[in-house]
């Protein structure tokens, strides 16, 4: 009377063989980062400061990255929101930190976790589809940024990671930036199967990372686990320390130059600092220099559309060197990037090694 059962298993293996095809099909074309030292913007760059429209901005725009690299006294900062870091730039911005262009980082969860710490673990974003049916992609466990496709079950063994970091860790608050460089420490301890990450080259170089929404990302999973297995002994997220390292940043750098990709909470943090500094009883400069690439509407009032010259009107951004560029940020950056480093402003600069700064 076992044949029954016998049977029903023969009936089930041939979908599940089907179903492991077609997500091997649709995971068969891994997205490539661009390497910003393998060609030579500076040529278009150029020309595109000749034309009008957004080539004229992107072309002012690397020209005050320049003016940001060949400034000795501006300390730079580099904002990431949105998903170029899985859609093909993580490289470019690996590269602003290893050749000495970007002194400390502001980003979203998802950008250090999901993304690049994603991919150091040995995991890769691939290339899709925004047309699928994304019923089909739910039945696979696959999840989608646009045309750009996630294994669920890799990115779920990235939170598992994530929770046994913070099982390692003494009790207690911790900024971003202190977790983030016990995930570098960890890279480096485990030899993390895919080299020059952010997250490593950021803790080789001594350049902080801070994500003031850190579990807005993989690692709130993480974290959740963490505190649920360690109900009375865990560790915890301090955003107010990370805003208050940041700012103590920005009073050590004096003059300072963003570069921000996107908006969202990582520009205004980074934006807020000369507040925060003058609530502290503190002078701080306004940033000199500004950068921001966008494709956010300026018109609704929020935030993450607001415009650089709006900034200055709150006391955080001098309008004397600042560019709007009104683009997708991945078909710029690069553009942008290898200007910089071909023009070779970055090989005068000091390293600040603000990660230092702190004392854990």
């Amino acid at each position: 009377m076992a044949a029954p059962k016998s049977k029903s298993k023969a009936k089930k293996a041939p979908a599940a063989k089907a179903k492991s095809n077609q997500k091997a099909r649709l995971l068969s074309t891994p997205v490539e980062h661009i390497d910003i030292t393998s060609f030579d913007a500076r040529p278009i760059i150029t020309a595109m400061g000749k034309m009008s429209f957004t080539s004229r901005d992107t072309a002012r725009a690397a020209g005050i990255f320049n003016m940001m690299l060949s400034d000795q006294k501006c300390s730079n900062i580099l904002t990431l929101a949105g998903s170029t870091s899985a859609g093909g730039c993580m490289q470019v911005y690996v590269d602003m930190v290893k050749y000495g262009m970007i002194d400390a980082i502001v980003s979203t969860g998802a950008s250090i976790v999901d993304m690049d710490f994603f991919e150091a673990l040995g995991f890769k974003h691939y290339q899709g589809s925004q047309f699928v049916d994304d019923r089909d992609l739910r039945a696979n466990y696959i999840d989608r940024i646009y045309d750009t496709y996630i294994d669920e079950e890799e990115l779920q063994h990235c939170d598992k990671v994530i929770g046994d970091i913070a099982d390692g860790m003494k009790a207690g608050p911790y900024s971003s930036r202190a977790f983030i460089k016990e995930m570098g420490r960890w890279l480096k301890s485990r030899k993390g199967r895919k080299k020059e990450s952010l997250v490593e080259t950021c803790y080789d170089m001594d350049v902080p990372i801070f994500c003031p929404a850190f579990t807005d990302s993989s690692a709130g999973f993480g974290l959740v686990l963490h505190q649920v297995r360690n109900p009375k002994s865990h560790i915890t997220i301090d955003s107010i320390a990370d805003f208050r390292e940041l700012t103590d940043i920005k009073i050590k750098a004096g003059s300072t130059g963003l570069m921000m990709i996107g908006g969202g909470v990582p520009k205004n943090f980074v934006q807020d600092t000369v507040v925060c500094a003058e609530v502290l009883g503190i002078e701080a400069e306004m940033h000199k220099y500004a950068v921001q690439i966008t494709v956010a509407d300026t018109r609704d009032g929020a935030c993450s559309s607001s415009t650089l010259k709006e900034a200055n009107s709150w006391g955080k951004v001098d309008t004397a060197y600042e560019q709007m560029v009104f683009a997708e940020a991945s078909s710029v950056i690069p553009l942008i990037g290898s200007d910089a480093y071909h023009r070779g402003a970055w090989k005068k600069r000091k390293a600040r090694k603000f990660a230092k700064l702190f004392n854990d």
